[in-house]
């Protein structure tokens, strides 16, 4: 009997091994092909008081690619601010709201579908090693083929430490002008403490 048969490789290694090939190959790819950017421009800061109107559906994008110290975001002034009372913070990936605040998730559901935010369930940040927001935890996927980041697109109720809510979604961590760690967000803001934050004015 002739043992050439015996001397093939079992089909279950092959397809392991193309199996392999495909994910080196996309890997290498994905580290190689720069990322096609959407094309939002950082919005320029000029803080001005909205007092009790509701303030959007508006789109906001912030340069968050400092280590080193958090951006913030106060929705009374509509603005990113260097100084005074802020609802919201931003520093790479990571979104904290001011002490006194909460966040919620909402899920997976259409900005433009929440009209009343809720009263209660609101989470405060987490302190650690780097201090967090439970509320809104990972808002993104990472792609282990591109190394990119993507929103999953849900909407979170904010309660401001001024007893104010806004409904916020994240939608992406790039941008034209800033290249990474530039964070666009919709957002819309009940300047009067009404929870009611969509819909007819």
């Amino acid at each position: 009997m002739s043992c050439a048969g015996a001397a093939r490789p079992p089909i279950l290694v092959l397809v392991m091994g193309v199996a392999f090939l495909l994910l080196a190959a996309s890997l290498l790819i994905g580290s190689l092909v720069g990322p096609e950017y959407p094309p939002f421009a950082l919005t320029a800061p000029r803080p001005e008081p909205v007092g009790d109107s509701l303030v959007g559906p508006a789109t906001y994008t912030i340069d968050a690619s400092a280590t080193d110290r958090w951006r913030h975001f106060d929705f009374a002034r509509n603005a990113v601010i260097d100084s005074g009372a802020w609802d919201l913070a931003f520093r790479r990936f990571h979104l904290i709201v001011a002490p006194g605040g909460g966040i919620f998730d909402l899920g997976p559901v259409p900005f433009d579908s929440v009209v009343e935010l809720p009263p209660s369930g609101y989470l405060p940040n987490a302190s650690g090693p780097d201090t967090t927001n439970p509320g809104v935890g990972k808002w993104y996927r990472y792609s282990t083929v591109s190394h990119l980041l993507t929103s999953k697109h849900h909407v979170y109720a904010v309660r401001t430490p001024a007893g104010k809510y806004a409904k916020l979604e994240l939608l992406t961590y790039y941008c034209r002008d800033a290249g990474t760690a530039c964070v666009t967000f919709r957002y819309a803001y009940q300047g009067s403490g009404a929870r009611r934050v969509g819909g007819a004015r």
